[in-house]
């Protein structure tokens, strides 16, 4: 499906004759320091692209049919600012094509219809749906999907999303392009989620529920989670705009067999300070992981092996985001999380192998610090 909405994509866009076609070239590019420590290692010190926003460049195609309906695409490639390589990639895409979004939509007063790779209702994208966490995905540590096995972008996705009925749109999406894709249907991990979404009235809010079954684990051909089983989620956020400031409340529930099964709360604002805005952003998380084995990235061979270990974590998140001009901004993230329970021992494996540091989402115990530019064009 990738493939097709791909090459139909490019024969709209070279249709600029057309007065009634219109295509954009647009971009993202961040570039910051951040400062990082944890609590068993020594402070750590790196240039970060992309800070709540990835850097990426990508163009918009657009063409009117008549009578309210319309035709595009969406070709996004997520880069990094460092040095230039690919970046947002995952299975299935390698290290070209379009690798956050390529997807063929179209539209009309029965709604919109899209095929291709985009993030799932409760991830980032073009058919995202998300609310009440108004940091958003990419913001590091506070980030709502940092310490969570949350769906991603994915491949070979079909989405749907009715007309507006009074601030009310109801989004199904499926995908059989989670982890490494096969020729046979059933031989895949599959992605199905439905959600309802409502935009009016400085209100905000969203209820979605996704499935993966993880099918491809059977058959060995996704090493994204050979152990793990069938996870489902839900998703509610809100928000309420008045004004001057806007408060937010989030709540997840995963369950995943032999994974992790964790409600995660989280309470946060945006508030008009000193010509930018102020987020405030505080988090917890209880559960447990029943996961019969753990392995450290990167790392060959048994860690660790363990049943119902419970997990607890609380995060709070300052920022500041400053508009020097419309497009250009500075930016400035502080956070800090304590975790107990298992994350405890998490942190404590991982200083004790060949000084192997964990993922920013396996920071339990520690600080990040982060400031720098951001430009869109």
């Amino acid at each position: 499906l990738v493939a097709i909405g791909v090459t139909a994509a490019l024969g709209s866009i070279a249709i600029t004759s057309s007065a009634e076609s219109q295509v954009t070239l647009y971009g993202h590019i961040e570039e910051g320091v951040m400062v990082q420590k944890q609590r068993t290692l020594p402070a750590q010190v790196e240039l970060v692209s992309g800070m709540d926003q990835g850097s990426r460049w990508g163009i918009r195609g657009t063409e009117d049919l008549g009578n309210g309906s319309w035709v595009g695409v969406i070709l996004e490639q997520g880069f990094s600012a460092n040095d230039g390589t690919i970046n947002d990639g995952s299975y299935g895409t390698g290290n070209s094509g379009f690798t956050r979004e390529a997807i063929l939509n179209a539209g009309g007063d029965w709604g919109s219809f899209a095929m291709g790779r985009t993030g799932a209702l409760s991830f980032t994208g073009s058919r995202s749906i998300l609310t009440g966490w108004l940091f958003g995905m990419d913001w590091e540590m506070g980030g709502w999907s940092a310490y969570v096995n949350s769906p991603g972008r994915m491949n070979n996705t079909i989405t749907y999303q009715t007309p507006d009925f009074g601030g009310f749109k109801v989004s199904l999406m499926y995908s059989n392009g989670v982890g490494k894709d096969t020729s046979q249907w059933s031989h895949n991990t599959h992605y199905y989620g439905i959600g309802i979404i409502y935009d009016a009235n400085h209100i905000r809010s969203s209820l979605i529920y996704e499935n993966l079954d993880w099918k491809g684990s059977k058959y060995g051909n996704d090493d994204h989670n050979p152990v793990h089983g069938d996870q489902n989620q839900l998703n509610f956020g809100f928000e309420y705009d008045f004004g001057s400031w806007t408060p937010g409340f989030a709540y997840q529930w995963s369950h995943q067999k032999n994974g992790q099964q964790i409600n995660m709360f989280g309470i946060n604002a945006k508030i008009d300070a000193g010509g930018g805005d102020l987020l405030i952003g505080f988090k917890y998380i209880f559960g447990k992981d029943t996961s019969p084995y753990k392995y450290a990235n990167g790392l060959t061979g048994l860690v660790a092996e363990y049943g119902d270990n419970k997990q607890r974590l609380w995060q709070i998140d300052i920022a500041y985001i400053y508009p020097l001009s419309k497009r250009t901004s500075l930016k400035f993230l502080g956070s800090y999380s304590g975790g107990g329970k298992s994350w405890n021992n998490d942190e404590w494996l991982a200083s004790k192998f060949n000084g192997f540091s964990p993922s920013v989402g396996q920071i339990y115990n520690g600080y990040q610090l982060m400031a720098g530019l951001s430009h869109s064009f």
